[in-house]
């Protein structure tokens, strides 16, 4: 019995201190160096099932390819300005995303679970010659993230095309 007080009490001594050091931080991960495009590329899916990308086949090689692949967002109306704008709006609705870089063509955002403060780098790109939004989201840390980031991807598309009448 007294060793089982014990595994209890270590048990919830570690849920603790997990819980603590994700609410001071620690679970936040470093952004990537290799964010943004490279020729005419987002950075490709990561090799863990925790990501998904509009451009998942411009690596054919890449193993979780079509685990990864998810449908770009259409422009509005063909005019990448008012899309980036839209997109903007649409992803300042979603609780815990905050948009960390905006250029014309470029938005970089980062979404942060609530209670662990995990941080998954949302990115994307007005490809010119696809007339879309090409779409990226990873989680930095963990091997799975359980659906979490094309979920939000297709939240952020419902909020995105809702707005459509309005661009």
């Amino acid at each position: 019995m007294k060793l089982v007080k014990v595994l209890v009490y270590a048990l919830l001594t570690l849920i603790v201190a997990f819980l603590a050091a994700a609410q001071m931080g620690m679970l936040t991960g470093r952004q990537p160096a290799d964010l943004g495009v490279k020729q005419g590329r987002l950075k490709a899916p990561s090799n863990t099932p925790n990501s998904v990308s509009s451009q998942a086949d411009l690596f054919p090689d890449h193993p979780l390819r079509s685990d990864a692949l998810i449908e770009a967002l259409p422009l509005k109306h063909g005019d990448a300005s008012a899309s980036v704008q839209a997109l903007v709006a649409a992803l300042s609705s979603l609780p815990g995303v905050s948009v960390v870089e905006q250029r014309h063509d470029y938005v970089h955002a980062e979404a942060r679970t609530p209670w662990l403060k995990f941080v998954d780098d949302m990115e994307f790109w007005v490809n010119p010659e696809r007339q879309v939004i090409e779409v990226r989201s990873a989680s930095r840390m963990g091997r799975k993230d359980f659906g979490v980031n094309r979920q939000r991807v297709e939240t952020l598309r419902k909020a995105y095309l809702a707005g459509q009448a309005n661009a």
